[in-house]
């Protein structure tokens, strides 16, 4: 029986892990649960799951959850994260959204808890740090995203066989074939409505500015230790390929099913074995037929930012990942439009050079800075 942490259980990828966990509850046992403001949400899993431990992060959330379920004991805010993270579970699986997913990633790693990765900031700004931390404490580190999972998995039974290539494949978003004109004026519904993945509002709407593929490049470049220069990006529309990878034979392997993310949700959970899910069985001939072409990197200029800023170094990957997190926040309350998301976004990266970062308190700075520069700039 393997017990798990869920950081950020009430989000997209929380709840569809803990769904995976109740199809297999001889497998699975919940150890803790932790979430933002979503108390209601919480207390029904709590209530389902009975962990022993949950986290809120409201202090007021937490005595109130209290009161109701004495059997579980409750923390809050940073600590109460870093407290599950350390906790007494075989996995944490992290899927909270933005930089507050790398400090309890970095302490589950260090207290020797294999991580089931969901959180893309974790590898994007730490993820040299992050990776030796790791490989110190001789832990698993598994990744969630369907991307990076597709390749860990086109990997296996390849380690040490040299690879040409990475290609990362992107279902384009809602707006693929559009003109600029016509994304100067996209609205916060048509940008939430993600043609082929069911996910929270920040990743739907970094998909739609193809700011979520660039955060994946920076993320594959530190999870599987290649250069930026042999990891590229491919529009597939159907999203059932989920990434290749071309060896220096020109052979290549590619991960394919339908999009599912319960799929690597489940495989990092059990690896090494594989289960029986309940996904939908992959059908070719129906589908009919596979569909690619090249991003447009001019028009959709978040993702030419981000390779950007993985040449630069791993202080500039700080700076647009904290530069679209803003962004997007604002854009969501309705405060600027969709594509001065990517001028934001570019502001960050000039504001920053792109050095070496040397522990997680000078990550989490850069972060903070460049925030604060970047709501000044849209006062």
């Amino acid at each position: 029986m393997k017990k798990i942490t869920v950081l950020g259980s009430t989000g997209s990828i929380g709840t569809q892990s803990l769904e995976v966990i109740k199809a297999h509850p001889d497998r699975f046992r919940v150890e803790a649960l932790t979430c933002g403001k979503n108390k209601k949400k919480l207390e029904e899993q709590i209530e389902k799951f009975r962990p022993a431990f949950a986290v809120t992060e409201r202090e007021e959330d937490a005595h109130d959850l209290m009161r109701k379920f004495p059997r579980t004991e409750f923390s809050w805010g940073e600590k109460g994260l870093i407290e599950a993270a350390e906790g007494g579970c075989d996995m944490v699986l992290n899927a909270l959204m933005g930089m507050r997913g790398l400090a309890p990633t970095y302490a589950a790693i260090q207290a020797g808890k294999d991580i089931a990765l969901a959180n893309k900031e974790t590898l994007v700004a730490g993820g040299e740090l992050v990776m030796d931390a790791a490989a110190k404490a001789g832990v698993k580190l598994l990744p969630v995203d369907s991307e990076h999972s597709a390749i860990f998995q086109c990997l296996e039974g390849n380690k040490n066989r040299p690879v040409k290539k990475i290609l990362l494949t992107a279902s384009g978003g809602p707006f693929r074939g559009y003109t600029k004109e016509q994304l100067e004026n996209v609205t916060l519904a048509q940008a939430l409505k993600h043609p082929k993945w069911n996910m929270g509002a920040k990743i739907t709407i970094d998909s739609a500015t193809m700011m979520n593929k660039g955060l994946e490049v920076i993320e594959a470049m530190n999870l599987f230790n290649l250069p930026q220069s042999k990891i590229d990006v491919i529009i597939h529309r159907e999203s059932v390929i989920h990434s290749f990878v071309e060896f220096v034979d020109k052979s290549v392997i590619a991960c394919m099913s339908m999009p599912n993310m319960r799929l690597p949700v489940q495989l990092a959970m059990t690896y090494p074995d594989r289960i029986e899910s309940y996904a939908e069985s992959l059908d070719l001939a129906k589908l009919g037929s596979l569909h690619f072409e090249y991003p447009d990197y001019k028009k959709f200029k978040c993702l030419s930012l981000c390779i950007d800023a993985a040449k630069l170094g791993e202080s500039a990957c700080v700076a647009v990942s904290a530069a679209d997190e803003i962004a997007v926040a604002q854009f969501i309350a309705g405060k600027i439009g969709f594509t001065d998301i990517e001028k934001y976004v570019e502001k960050g990266l000039s504001f920053i050079r792109g050095n070496k970062v040397s522990s997680v308190d000078e990550v989490l700075s850069i972060d903070e800075t460049v925030k604060k520069y970047i709501r000044q700039t849209m006062r």
